[in-house]
């Protein structure tokens, strides 16, 4: 494997609760390939109608962007998914895997199919709002986060819609196997992962039938982009620029 300066153009799409806005100090230190950090439907604060958003309707919205790219760069996007965006990145990889360069998961991974977020999700629950910081401490790490930083995640994060957490993953395409893929891990160490991955757990399973896969280790939480912006910026440049 050897690197080269990429000309694929980045999409940077973050977790449940999030926004655009939470790359924001991400792309201020990209700067060789163009990039554009995404909000996918259900997750826009504006929109009266974001509680009724499903997977489909954000994977549709993800290959509008990508397809895009591939009209005006010539050439196909790399995808950076950080956490929860792995259900919506899945079913893209799944149904256009040639427009995909590369898939580069940012403490997260491929979902196996028919995964469900939150199957015991009570269908009258038309969204999840951010749980009490000392509830999502248990869930995922918030190491490296400042009480300031806390604060504005808390101020800006946007409820996630009960469709999105109900949705089974159909998955049928066994080329999106063939993508090439970085893990950037950081709440996990990779070596820990990949013993998971082996040992079949449910959560990591589907990272033992990736044909191209390489990891990288970037310690600490579960929000890298807040905690390490720079650091996860020379991360994904580096996976960016890899060659299989």
């Amino acid at each position: 494997m050897t690197t080269t300066p990429s000309s694929s153009p980045l999409v940077l799409i973050a977790g449940h609760w999030l926004g655009a806005w939470a790359w924001d100090e991400v792309l201020d230190h990209l700067n060789p390939s163009p990039a554009i950090a995404m909000t996918l439907p259900g997750l826009d604060g504006d929109d009266p109608e974001r509680a009724a958003k499903t997977l489909d309707d954000q994977a549709s919205a993800i290959l509008d962007v990508i397809t895009r790219l591939r009209e005006s760069e010539d050439q196909p996007a790399i995808i950076v998914a950080h956490s929860g965006a792995n259900a919506p990145v899945s079913l893209v990889l799944d149904r256009h895997p040639e427009l995909v360069h590369r898939v580069v998961w940012v403490d997260s991974g491929p979902v196996a199919p028919g995964s469900i977020y939150a199957p015991d999700l009570p269908e009258g629950v038309q969204e999840l709002p951010l749980p009490p910081f000392d509830v999502l401490g248990q869930q995922a790490s918030l190491e490296g986060l400042s009480a300031e930083v806390l604060e504005r995640f808390r101020a800006r994060a946007v409820p996630e819609p009960g469709p999105v957490l109900r949705q089974s993953v159909e998955l049928t395409n066994d080329a999106r196997r063939t993508v090439p893929t970085t893990l950037i891990c950081c709440s996990l160490p990779s070596a820990q992962m990949l013993e998971l991955a082996r040992a079949g757990h449910p959560m990591f399973a589907e990272v033992a039938n990736l044909e191209h896969l390489d990891v990288m280790d970037l310690p600490t939480g579960h929000w890298p982009m807040w905690s390490r912006p720079g650091d996860l910026a020379q991360a994904i440049q580096s996976a960016a620029s890899r060659t299989d």
